[in-house]
């Protein structure tokens, strides 16, 4: 039987365990802004066929970094602006970050057309934004205004 002295002993002795981040160009913060080097396309891994849009992005910690544009369609092009977030795509290889639409000071745009999973692609709530009901629509236009 071990005294409580011991015991003592031997919990300081043992080594804690480190924890590796998935996403370390991050370094440790939730979000980075970066601006886009090169937009181009990836097809995913064997049982998916599609083409998915990327872009490689430099991060304000000078970082390379590859991430998934979501939603269908986008207005990015070389030295856009860009919010990255951590997340990754099952089926891109290699692809650890994702760009977040409708963030303010990027150049992304939100995916307007949804109705759910608005928060993950920058969409308000159209019940409470009575201007792009007065509107009829054109929420683009509000969005740029407001």
């Amino acid at each position: 039987m071990a005294t409580l002295r011991q015991l003592a002993i031997k919990k300081l002795r043992i080594p804690r365990k480190v924890r590796i981040s998935n996403r370390p160009a991050l370094e440790g913060s939730p979000q980075k802004y970066g601006a886009c080097t090169k937009v181009t396309t990836l097809t995913p891994k064997k049982p998916c066929s599609a083409r998915r849009a990327i872009c490689y992005v430099r991060l304000s910690n000078r970082k390379i970094i590859v991430c998934k544009i979501p939603g269908v369609g986008h207005n990015l092009k070389k030295y856009s602006k860009v919010l990255v977030r951590g997340g990754r795509p099952n089926d891109l290889p290699a692809v650890h970050y994702t760009a977040i639409r409708g963030a303010p000071r990027t150049d992304l745009q939100p995916f307007f057309e949804l109705k759910r999973g608005r928060s993950k692609h920058g969409v308000k709530n159209v019940s409470r934004l009575h201007k792009i009901r007065q509107t009829k629509g054109q929420g683009i236009e509000v969005w740029q205004r407001a």
